[in-house]
């Protein structure tokens, strides 16, 4: 099992990069989804956010966006899977895993950290969510 450092990484770049490990049959872990960075104006970002919350239809009809860190960053994760819905795609959905924090069990692992990236005009997922 891969676990991966989310502290400071790009969204778009680590969701593509998890998506592709898990569809060669890698188990993956991604800690710390609530310091992930998504670029671009923050303002923008967050009105975009709020606007697809506000779009839900009725009681059983979505999408329903979830307002969490981690199921924001799995939904981003989801996109990038060739078909989440059968075969390939929906194994290797379930073979993601994502964490707000670091849990209990995997404190003693290793955890790998990717090139980090600073960009100016970002925002973190735990801004989008308050």
């Amino acid at each position: 099992m891969k676990i991966i450092d989310g502290k400071g990484m790009v969204m778009g770049r680590l969701a593509s990069y998890v998506a592709k490990q898990a569809m060669q049959g890698e188990e993956i872990a991604v800690v710390n989804c609530s310091n992930i960075i998504i670029t671009g104006n923050k303002k923008f970002i967050k009105e975009k956010f709020e606007e697809s919350r506000r779009r839900v239809g009725t009681r059983q009809i979505g999408p329903k966006v979830s307002k969490s860190s981690e199921k924001i960053f799995k939904r981003a994760i989801r996109g990038m899977l060739s078909d989440h819905r059968r075969g390939r795609g929906k194994d290797a959905w379930r073979r993601i895993k994502c964490y707000s924090t670091i849990p209990k069990g995997l404190n003693s692992a290793e955890i790998i950290q990717l090139k980090k990236s600073n960009k100016i005009k970002s925002i973190e997922v735990k801004e989008i969510n308050e």
